[in-house]
């Protein structure tokens, strides 16, 4: 969602009853005036707090820590998302970097991808939050590791034989309704994380062909794909190796995948650019980062409405009466 999620999807969010999230990403360069964008939109609304009831979402192999460290002690945020490191170590000056600027206001979430670096953060870091990330998610992801039907219970188990069970537990990767957000809740979660969604809100930063493209595609397990042939096209390589990027198989996927990407798919690249949304659609070459829950997102809403619409599908999921079949 870097890029995309922004000041006003995040106050949308958090003003529908969620927590929304501005994805600062690996690029810092726009966070503060982002953060000026987001008070300035909560004060519209009459909410004025010392602690903005929003987050800060950090890719942290790609960002200076003391930068970020200055620009959160003058925007206080309700929590931090750290995504990412070079090595799981590198959280620990980020964990006590942030609790010492922001006074322990600040809430520390931290994404994980399997059992083993759910433990090692866990001790490294004491986090408020671990992101359970499944493999189902868009966007970036560890290239290996299980679906959130067996990463998250695994994970819960884990934290509790740990005597961990303080941390709380948010589910991530192939949620996009209520069902999905039933579902995480029996398996231990306390909340889940949507990012494919919210592409398809309102205030979603967002090109039109992006947009369509997710909203055209469906069966997303074989309709996306994770990859590291976007990265290379757009020119991201800095990721670590252990990662790949989840997105819809297009032209440039198809003329990479038996073979590596040469000079001539990077000019085509260049060039889809030129062409604006256009450039994007089963036919097109332009990134479009989602996740396999791509076939559950019909039609693009207001992030309020979104909000209200999952937790409305996830309460009547749970109360629902079910027959046994045994």
């Amino acid at each position: 969602m870097r890029l995309i999620a922004l000041a006003p999807l995040a106050v949308a969010v958090s003003q529908a009853g969620g927590l929304g999230f501005i994805a600062a990403g690996s690029d810092l360069t726009d966070l503060t005036n982002q953060m000026k964008h987001a008070k300035a939109l909560l004060f519209e609304n009459h909410i004025k707090s010392e602690v903005l009831p929003i987050g800060v979402g950090f890719i942290n192999w790609g960002i200076d820590l003391q930068l970020a460290l200055d620009i959160l002690a003058n925007n206080i945020p309700a929590a931090v998302w750290f995504f990412a490191p070079e090595r799981n170590q590198d959280l620990v000056r980020w964990t006590s970097g942030v609790r010492n600027v922001t006074q322990g206001k600040t809430k520390i979430w931290i994404q994980i991808g399997t059992v083993a670096e759910a433990v090692e953060v866990a001790n490294l870091c004491n986090p408020d939050v671990l992101v359970v990330q499944g493999a189902d998610a868009g966007g970036h992801g560890l290239e290996r590791g299980a679906g959130i039907i067996t990463l998250l219970p695994e994970v819960a188990d884990a934290m509790q034989a740990m005597g961990k069970s303080n941390i709380n537990l948010v589910a991530a990767g192939g949620i996009a309704e209520g069902r999905g957000v039933a579902a995480c809740l029996a398996l231990g979660a306390e909340a889940v994380v949507m990012g494919t969604r919210f592409l398809a809100s309102e205030e979603a930063n967002i090109a039109k062909g992006y947009q369509d493209d997710v909203l055209n595609s469906s069966d997303g397990g074989v309709r996306t794909v994770r990859s590291k042939v976007y990265d290379t096209l757009r020119g991201t390589t800095g990721w670590p190796d252990r990662y790949g990027g989840r997105g819809i198989i297009n032209e440039s996927y198809m003329d990479a995948v038996n073979g590596e990407v040469t000079d001539e798919m990077k000019r085509l690249y260049e060039e889809a650019l030129m062409k604006g949304d256009e450039g994007w659609g089963e036919h097109g070459r332009l990134t479009a980062y989602a996740g396999t829950v791509v076939g559950l997102v019909h039609r693009v809403l207001p992030a309020r409405d979104i909000v209200s619409e999952v937790r409305s599908q996830a309460l009547q999921t749970l109360s629902r009466p079910h027959t046994s079949m045994l």
